[in-house]
């Protein structure tokens, strides 16, 4: 499999919280987003980020400590629609 690079991170996660479960297309239009990979490689990029949530969630995975980020209003917002749209909220 094909690395991503931060930036494409960075661009799948703000896709996933502009595209939801329902929209039409939806791996199309976040492969769109995130440049550079096929709607199948998101899709399975999301699954992969849906089990390491699980693990995390079920405690099989300590929680990395994260250096406290400064997030403004907007990253604040998307991160929100982000923890919706994968139903952890």
């Amino acid at each position: 499999m094909a690395s991503w690079t931060t930036k494409q991170k960075k661009r799948f996660e703000e896709a996933l919280a502009l595209y939801d479960r329902d929209t039409p297309d939806r791996w199309h239009n976040i492969a769109r987003s995130v440049g550079g990979k096929s709607a199948e490689e998101v899709r399975r990029h999301y699954e992969l980020l849906l089990k390491d949530i699980m693990q995390i969630k079920n405690d099989q995975v300590p929680l990395p400590k994260y250096k406290p980020a400064q997030t403004n209003v907007r990253g604040y917002a998307n991160e929100q629609r982000l923890l919706k749209n994968l139903k952890l909220q």
